[in-house]
């Protein structure tokens, strides 16, 4: 009776702060971008109510539940927030391994990156430059008095910190020096690394006094002792959604020169900080945002439609004036939504009802997600759409043959609809003006999504509540994507990473313990986990970013930093630990040529990968540079 009862309180009191523009059309076709700041002000100050009433609602629903005595199901590990002289051609590697990512040829920021030659390991507040090949003569030839996530171009190493973007010389690593700095005015949401060109995405925290111009970052070069260059964006140069939607960010996609750290491109567009993805595909950054929708007319239409034949007569006529002025930008009075609630008084427990079967089936028009697409060639806005529901990570989105394909879930504790709080997932197709042409809904109904992997025509899809359902769906045709198979087995998968066309791995966990899987997905129809190793760890990095795996196709094998040592496992004919090295504070691993290289925060292990003997290592040590430097001797 409490939920049903301050339910549709929440129902009337909608109308005093919801201000909508006008007009029940989706928003297709693209952006606006505002004529004014006059009109930029405008639109916030519509905005902002309506933020008001998702804050409202989210609080009061939490508050419910727990009134109910119900309790949320778990929640995955959310991402955390980031913190040259040539050698003798004869000692050049001939392979070398990449910092995994998504999109292959799209790079990611990372702590450790390598050219081959050296490693760079970002630690606390600096980077240290490491001569790693051959393994004789591994030590650290520099520190970089700046430390945060890198980005390797060219000879140019970018730091990417919490406050600013720095672009280092290292081609001779004994005189780095610092070349550019790019300090940020925002936050970064995220980078990329693609075709000699540096990709970033800025958030600024809306300023509702004087909303524009921003001032997402200021350039200037280092080398040269340049003056700072700003990057100013008036209004007139800021997009907006045409629906009157909550916001309180504005995102900047940026076009950063990795030589000079010069701004060759930008774009902006107002937005909300929830359910923000970033994915970047060959042609087109992609970026999401929540995007809610005008709930006060899906309340009024819920009550005229399943509850008209209860309702007082006196206050089915206030209801049509309430909508009425919320059309037309009007604010109903305290006093006539009082009168309201006032005449549903004794009817709370059949409007509850009705609610909740009337709901069950249109959880999807309440939960929106908005999607920008920027395209890269001429670096503009090009589309904006929207799917219902709210995505994972960056890999809930992909894009394939002019086609993206995007995972959501709907429903939660977490939602705006108090409706038993039951989840469902979905997998959405969009054309290349982000107009839905196909989907599959109900995936995992109760459960939410933990991994998702979309592999060419073929997507992969993990839900977990109690048990770790993985689907495998068709997506050969994109107006009608369909679900082939499913697999049921104990734990979840949080990360899915392919290993041949037939072989996926999934990291996640089973009860506390990390849980590694291998699937066979050679009969779609018929998923099967071949192998699993559950280990006595209760965590490893993978669990929280996909760039602490490494995959060695060579070799067959792949590595987990995990608790006080990193596990190196075959997948050739199952799952077999090779090796643990036992070191603290394992980070990440690389190879080059055979050699595997195990970073730890306070030491460097190489292993030979033919006998998985230690050949040699060094320890890290603090104070100022040049530190010394211990070396093993393995004969």
């Amino acid at each position: 009776m409490l939920v049903v009862g301050v339910y549709v309180c929440v129902a009337v009191l909608l109308a005093v702060v919801w201000l909508h523009s006008g007009g029940e059309a989706p928003v297709v076709g693209g952006l606006e971008k505002f004529s004014s700041e006059k009109e930029f002000a405008a639109y916030l100050t519509k905005a902002e109510s309506l933020e008001k009433l998702v804050g409202y609602m989210r609080g009061f629903l939490v508050g419910v539940q727990r009134e109910a005595g119900m309790l949320p199901m778990p929640m995955p590990t959310p991402l955390p927030t980031p913190t040259s002289t040539p050698l003798p051609k004869a000692a050049e590697p001939s392979r070398v391994s990449a910092t995994t990512v998504q999109v292959k040829g799209i790079d990611e920021p990372d702590i450790v990156k390598t050219d081959g030659r050296r490693i760079y390991f970002s630690s606390g507040t600096k980077t240290r430059v490491i001569k790693a090949f051959p393994p004789s003569d591994l030590f650290v030839e520099a520190e970089l008095a700046e430390g945060g996530e890198l980005l390797l171009e060219d000879g140019m190493l970018i730091v990417l910190t919490g406050s600013k973007i720095c672009g280092f010389d290292v081609s001779r690593p004994e005189a780095a020096e610092e070349k550019w700095e790019v300090k940020l005015n925002g936050t970064l949401a995220a980078a990329r690394l693609y075709d000699g060109r540096i990709y970033v995405v800025i958030r600024n925290w809306l300023d509702r006094e004087k909303p524009a111009p921003i001032y997402p970052l200021a350039a200037h070069s280092v080398a040269t002792s340049s003056d700072e260059k700003p990057l100013v964006v008036p209004a007139s140069e800021i997009y907006h959604p045409v629906e009157i939607v909550p916001v309180d960010v504005i995102y900047t996609a940026v076009v950063l020169d990795p030589e000079s750290g010069e701004v060759e491109s930008s774009v902006s567009f107002v937005g909300s900080s929830s359910t923000s993805v970033v994915y970047m595909s060959e042609n087109a950054l992609y970026i999401t945002y929540s995007y809610p929708q005008p709930f006060i007319k899906t309340y009024a239409k819920f009550l005229e439609e399943a509850c008209g034949d209860i309702l007082p007569k006196n206050v089915s006529e206030k209801l049509e004036d309430v909508v009425s002025m919320a059309e037309g930008d009007g604010v109903a009075s305290l006093e006539e939504l009082e009168n309201i609630s006032y005449g549903l008084k004794g009817l709370e427990g059949e409007i509850g009802k009705r609610a909740k079967e009337y709901f069950a089936e249109r959880t999807r028009d309440l939960e929106t997600t908005g999607i920008v697409k920027i395209e890269l060639k001429d670096f503009e806005i090009v589309a904006h759409g929207k799917v219902p529901g709210r995505p994972l990570n960056q890999f809930s989105l992909d894009e394939h043959d002019g086609y993206l394909r995007i995972a959501t879930t709907v429903g939660g504790w977490w939602s705006l609809m108090p409706r038993s709080w039951e989840t469902a997932n979905n997998v959405y197709v969009l054309d290349d003006e982000l107009k839905v042409v196909g989907s599959l809904e109900g995936l995992g109904v109760s459960e939410r999504i933990y991994a998702v992997r979309f592999l060419g025509d073929k997507g992969y899809v993990v839900t977990f509540r109690e048990t770790d359902p993985l689907f495998v769906i068709d997506l050969s045709d994109p107006a009608a994507p369909k679900l082939c198979g499913e697999l049921e087995i104990p734990g979840y998968s949080s990360y899915l990473h392919p290993i041949t066309e037939d072989l996926i791995l999934g990291i996640g966990k089973e009860g506390w313990k990390v849980k590694i899987s291998l699937f066979d997905v050679s009969s779609p129809e018929k998923p099967v986990e071949l192998d699993r190793s559950v280990l006595d760890e209760y965590w490893t990095d993978v669990l929280a970013t996909h760039h602490a795996f490494l995959l060695d196709e060579k070799h067959k094998i792949f590595f987990l930093p995990c608790g006080d040592g990193g596990y190196i496992f075959s997948y050739e004919g199952g799952l077999e630990l090779v090796e643990r090295v036992n070191v603290e504070g394992v980070r990440r691993a690389l190879y080059i040529d055979d050699y595997l290289y195990v970073i730890a925060d306070t030491k460097l292990v190489v292993l030979d990968e033919r006998t998985w003997k230690r050949v040699d290592e060094i320890e890290f040590r603090t104070g100022t540079f040049p530190p010394p430097t211990l070396k093993a001797s393995f004969e």
